[in-house]
């Protein structure tokens, strides 16, 4: 500390610095990812699924915009005629709101792969507006107040569903109350294809 008449001097090692940016939680950041992945497999492959494990030797985490974290790598599960099946994985984990998409995973097995039939469905009686429609009302459940909620259509994906329904995934925002930030969601339904009822929903922000 340097003292001159009527004046003060702090050195620079006293004045505040700029915090540094936070460093990705690894830990965290493949805990989410690899319990989406395993959602996901169970999800498509139902029942014919059966312990989901992962390759930590061949895990990959590579840092992006945005602070978020792209990670693939590589698993297995045990199918219902207890057969191996190997697969690949990615997925993006961003830490500022803990959460993971483009979830993605194809299978490596060969046979199983040259075996399988292609997702084709019948979208006949499907309609997305049922699906956003019991979506919202969800949401208007969780926040009674809510403002608007906007839907993105360029966001709808169609998977396969649990018992031969159909599952419709999208995305949106939603305002929890007038003159609030807009917040994004995502949103799933299974959709029964013989007659388009939305079976169930489910949001998450």
């Amino acid at each position: 500390m340097l003292r001159l008449p009527g004046l003060l001097i702090l050195t620079a090692a006293l004045w505040p610095t700029a915090p540094a940016l936070a460093q990705p939680d690894i830990a965290r950041a493949t805990e989410r990812c690899e319990q989406e992945v395993a959602e996901t497999v169970r999800r498509m492959r139902g029942s014919a699924a059966k312990e989901v494990h992962f390759l930590a030797s061949r895990r990959v985490l590579t840092p992006q915009a945005d602070d978020e974290t792209a990670i693939r790598g590589e698993g297995r599960y045990r199918s219902a005629g207890g057969a191996t099946v190997g697969f690949t994985y990615g997925c993006a984990y961003r830490a500022a709101d803990d959460s993971t998409s483009g979830v993605v995973f194809r299978e490596t097995g060969g046979q199983r792969a040259a075996a399988e039939k292609p997702f084709d469905p019948d979208l006949t009686n499907v309609s997305p507006q049922a699906c956003e429609s019991a979506a919202a009302a969800a949401l208007k459940k969780l926040h009674p107040r809510v403002g608007r909620i906007n839907f993105g259509s360029d966001s709808r994906r169609v998977q396969p569903g649990e018992n031969g329904r159909i599952a419709l995934i999208g995305a949106g925002s939603v305002e929890r109350a007038p003159g609030m930030n807009l917040i994004p969601f995502s949103y799933r339904c299974e959709v029964d294809p013989r007659n388009g009822r939305v079976v169930n929903v489910s949001t998450k922000e």
